[in-house]
């Protein structure tokens, strides 16, 4: 299988990993968390402004039509710069559900302004007390003349306070349905919180929330099919965002090796320390390898797609576990200090861990599955 980057794919990783070098440093980082939104709208216009925001819709739709292995190049970036933008948030998890389940005209609704970067997207989905992977939902959505009333009470909505259009998964009287809700409208109640990794969450409240049928994503019952699919190019995106922290992490440990001085010597010199640091490269090329894996099987069969990017998903869990435990203790105390990026890394890629499924979860679905090549088993 050939790896190689086209000529065009090097170009967006050469001036994307620029515009975040170039704009994105650590202290930008740090004064958008401090900003009541928690990131920043200029920086998220500068990914606008070159295009990424619509890079993977469709061209009809006014998007790039990239695929997977673009999608890598541009989260793996924004991993690089522990961006703390919507990205995630409005481009892959909610856009997703767009690309996937939206009509005609509710994504010519939406996405003009989703590419511009003037308009926000969540999705508004896990439930306190359900499963943690589940794809379904206690939030209701009954019918109401020609409409739909929504109730129930949606956590950790990534981006969710910032949002103006929230993705909302709700049980219908035919199953679990998708529907589009303004957070401006009446009955909507959203309060502020920040994830242990900096990025903006939000728990949202819905009220007798009144929608026109026009909101509903699709058929009711179908937002399993589309939720499974949105989660795994999502998940897929989350390894390449991971294994940019790690890169980032780890280039950030051996200057600190080289430049940190004991005994009249940089502690790089030590023996000991350069092992440690062979693991951690050796964890970030397979990472590297699996986010390849997992990008290039986006296009594929469903049934070995599932599989490989729970492999990806598994290896990341324990590559970023490692990479963020030898970085910190190689620092020292400053590296678990919020004035420190290493520490910032360390969180985000626990964080990454943790979103739709960790290691042990995946580890467990390709058991079920008996592996990722069980033909060969």
């Amino acid at each position: 299988m050939d790896f190689e980057l086209t000529d065009e794919q090097k170009m967006l990783q050469e001036a994307v990993t620029r515009l975040v070098a170039d704009t994105y440093g650590f202290q930008q980082r740090e004064h958008a968390l401090k900003t009541s939104d928690g990131w920043s709208r200029q920086a998220y216009a500068g990914l606008a402004d070159m295009g990424l925001l619509g890079m993977p819709f469709a061209e009809e739709d006014g998007g790039f039509g990239g695929g997977g292995v673009e999608m890598m190049i541009v989260m793996e970036a924004l991993g690089r710069g522990l961006m703390v933008e919507p990205y995630f948030a409005t481009v892959v998890l909610a856009g997703g559900v767009l690309r996937y389940g939206a009509s005609a005209e509710q994504r010519a609704g939406i996405l003009p302004g989703l590419i511009a970067g003037e308009h926000i997207l969540a999705l508004a989905h896990s439930e306190r007390g359900m499963p943690r992977h589940t794809l379904d939902a206690r939030t209701t959505a009954t019918r109401d003349g020609e409409g739909w009333k929504i109730d129930g009470r949606k956590i950790a909505v990534i981006h969710g306070a910032s949002a103006d259009t929230l993705v909302v998964s709700a049980q219908t009287g035919e199953g679990p349905g998708l529907f589009l809700v303004n957070t401006a409208a009446e009955g909507v109640a959203v309060e502020k919180a920040r994830g242990y990794d900096g990025v903006p969450v939000a728990d949202i409240t819905f009220s007798s929330v009144a929608v026109p049928a026009a909101a509903l994503i699709g058929d009711a019952g179908q937002s399993g099919a589309i939720l499974a699919r949105t989660f795994e190019v999502a998940t897929a995106a989350l390894v390449a965002e991971a294994v940019g922290a790690m890169s980032e992490t780890f280039d950030v440990t051996v200057e600190y090796l080289k430049t940190r001085r004991q005994f009249g010597v940089a502690i790089g010199s030590f023996q000991a320390l350069q092992h440690r640091a062979v693991d951690m490269l050796m964890e970030l090329e397979l990472s590297r390898s699996m986010a390849v894996l997992a990008a290039l099987s986006l296009d594929i069969d469903a049934d070995q797609r599932t599989r490989n990017i729970s492999a990806a998903k598994a290896q990341i869990g324990k590559s970023g576990r490692l990479i963020g435990q030898e970085a910190v203790q190689m620092h020292g105390a400053i590296g678990i200090t919020a004035e420190y990026k290493v520490g910032h890394a360390f969180k985000r890629l626990t964080a990454i861990d943790a979103l739709l499924g960790d290691r042990d979860y995946h580890l467990a679905r390709l058991v079920e599955l008996r592996g990722v090549y069980p033909a060969a088993a």
